[in-house]
């Protein structure tokens, strides 16, 4: 673990989700209009001038509206790492607590912060990780969007579909609890992933938005890492139990 804490630590010390200054420059200038303009025309409505006083609020409050969403789209993209070079993204050690049921310690190594272990219990013969994709167009890069990703899911996966049908399962939001843990538990949020889907005709900024996925067997002792690529997750066996498992054809966990 102290390996794992370290390489996460050196990442963090090279920069990782240091946005863009003008996420947060624009939107505070915006706002700031905003607020002058909603004052002077709350000041000209209770001066009696209602059609100024009206039109300036209107336009100062629209203006505070469109500051907020920016604010906002800003601190939900903060919690997609930048995806410019092939490099380990998570950190998997497995304990069996019993048939087809396995504690896995996962560690992200993210790139501006110390990386910090979290344990789940997942049912099933594999593990399975999800990441979220967003490539840019090369405009928007130009203005400093590089690909992006973010860790979406960890989940079991069972190797017969009659299991995956009627046996337990397991899974846990990763992307929620980054969020949470980086911008904690907002009354209001803009998720970008739909936002871009949703205003691509208004705006085209993304070149495409994909998910992908990696899975390896289940073992105890084993150790994975999980690293990101332009393609997206490749799964790596980094011990002997792991490799073990993983090597010459999967079989049901026992």
């Amino acid at each position: 673990m102290r390996m794992v804490w370290l390489v996460g630590l050196r990442r963090a010390e090279n920069g990782g989700r240091a946005m863009i200054w003008w996420w947060w420059i624009l939107p505070a200038a915006a706002a700031l209009i905003g607020l002058v303009l909603l004052v002077r025309g709350l000041r000209a409505l209770f001066g009696g001038r209602a059609v100024r006083g009206v039109a300036g609020a209107a336009l100062g409050g629209g203006v505070l509206w469109l500051a907020s969403l920016a604010t906002l789209f800003g601190l939900n993209l903060q919690t997609y790492d930048r995806l410019t070079y092939e490099r380990p993204v998570a950190s998997l050690e497995l304990r069996r607590l019993g048939p087809q049921y396995y504690e896995i310690e996962l560690t992200p190594l993210s790139q501006d912060r110390p990386a910090a272990a979290t344990l789940y219990p997942v049912h099933g013969d594999d593990w399975r990780i999800d990441a979220q994709v967003l490539k840019w167009k090369p405009w928007a890069n130009v203005l400093g969007l590089d690909s992006q990703y973010r860790l979406e899911r960890l989940s079991g996966r069972y190797r017969t579909v009659e299991q995956e049908l009627t046996a337990e399962r397991s899974a846990y939001d990763l992307a929620a609890i980054e969020e949470n843990a980086r911008n904690g538990a907002l009354p209001y949020k803009v998720e970008a992933w739909d936002a871009i889907r949703r205003y691509r005709r208004y705006i085209d900024a993304a070149d495409t938005l994909y998910g992908s996925a990696a899975y390896m067997p289940m073992a105890e002792g084993a150790r994975y890492e999980v690293w990101i690529t332009q393609s997206g997750l490749i799964a790596r066996p980094v011990n002997e139990a792991a490799r073990a498992a993983s090597a010459g054809g999967w079989t049901v966990a026992d």
